[in-house]
């Protein structure tokens, strides 16, 4: 018998149990209070929410606006200096979010390296909405832009070509063609892009600090939440459980091949 015919179903039911009975407790947890509803709409739930999707919506139109043409320039062009910086995107992946919090300090306080300058425009990031931003977009652009370089990567490069001999140009041939081609990357790094800048807490924390409705996201808010209200805090959670869940689920159906529709 195969080895995966062996251990493959144990491997699954183990996996399964890891991952779906802290998933399961939370929600028992979470009905089991009489308070829910109350730690569903309270002050610091709600206020933590708005400015989490207010915050990650910025965040996903610059890194949308910013990453796309870096990713089809990534895709086409293989140039060595383009290979250095292909290596170094997935550095803020592999980087400690604490480490990027206290980078981004470095890089953008009142004493960073770029510090003085903006104080002398009269701009002060850290421990602002903007930081906020900052963080998110640190974290969660390299998701998109390796997803979407890979979705370019798989258009041929005939494609293009014979688009533009017949009478389209560069842009129209981008739009019309590419894109739609490379559709089912470019929604799969958004929406892990979008669920990372969500779910940001280390970067956050050190560089935009945990202040009520102007850095404190959902999860800053749960660990505050923590210290004194367990309602709000399962509230905040099962927030963004049902948030991921509804990403995936949109995911899923946004990716699905179209032949599988007509089955």
């Amino acid at each position: 018998m195969p080895v995966a015919g062996i251990f493959g179903p144990a491997a699954t039911v183990i996996y399964l149990l890891f991952i779906g009975l802290p998933v399961l407790a939370l929600l028992i947890r979470a009905a089991q209070h009489g308070n829910f509803l109350t730690g569903l709409v309270s002050d610091l739930a709600l206020t933590a929410l708005r400015l989490s999707l207010i915050t990650s919506g910025i965040s996903m139109g610059i890194i949308l606006l910013v990453g796309t043409p870096f990713a089809y320039l990534l895709a086409r062009n293989t140039s060595w200096i383009l290979r250095i910086v292909d290596s170094l995107i997935e550095l803020p992946i592999v980087l400690p979010p604490v480490v990027a919090g206290v980078a981004m300090l470095m890089a953008f306080g009142r004493q960073g390296v770029l510090g003085p300058v903006l104080e002398t425009l009269g701009i002060s990031l850290p421990f602002t909405t903007g930081a906020v931003v900052f963080a998110q977009i640190f974290v969660a652009a390299p998701f998109y832009i390796r997803s979407a370089k890979l979705g370019f990567q798989s258009v041929a490069r005939d494609y293009e070509d014979i688009s533009q001999t017949l009478g389209i140009s560069p842009w129209g041939t981008f739009w019309r063609l590419t894109v739609p081609l490379a559709a089912p990357s470019l929604l799969t790094g958004f929406a892990l892009a979008w669920a990372r800048s969500l779910s940001e807490f280390g970067a956050t924390i050190m560089f935009a600090g945990n202040l009520m409705g102007k850095t404190q996201t959902m999860p800053l808010a749960i660990m505050t939440a923590m210290e004194s209200s367990l309602d709000s805090a399962l509230a905040l959670s099962v927030l963004l459980l049902a948030g991921s869940v509804t990403i995936l689920i949109g995911l899923g159906l946004a990716t699905r091949p179209k032949w599988q529709n007509r089955l």
